[in-house]
C-alpha cells in the first residue's frame, strides 16, 4: 500500500471515526471510501476505488437505538 503524502493529508478532511467517515461520504454525489490515514492515523476520504470493494464501504450504517 502507497503512503499519504503529508501534504495530501494536511489538506483533506480528519475523521476521528470510520463511522463519522462514512455518514458524510453517503451524503456526497460521488462514490467516496473512507481509509485510515497512515500520517494522521485518522479517517480521511477517497474517490479512488481502483481495486478496491465499493460496496462494502457503501452499505448503510446501523442506526443505533
Amino acid at each position: 500500500m502507497k503512503r499519504t503524502r503529508l501534504s495530501v493529508c494536511r489538506r483533506k478532511a480528519r475523521f476521528v471515526s470510520e463511522r463519522d467517515a462514512l455518514t458524510v461520504a453517503q451524503a456526497g454525489r460521488v462514490p467516496l471510501r473512507a481509509y485510515r490515514c497512515d500520517r494522521c492515523l485518522h479517517f480521511h476520504l477517497t474517490s479512488r476505488t481502483k481495486g478496491k470493494r465499493l460496496l462494502q464501504s457503501r452499505l448503510l450504517l446501523p442506526v443505533d437505538v
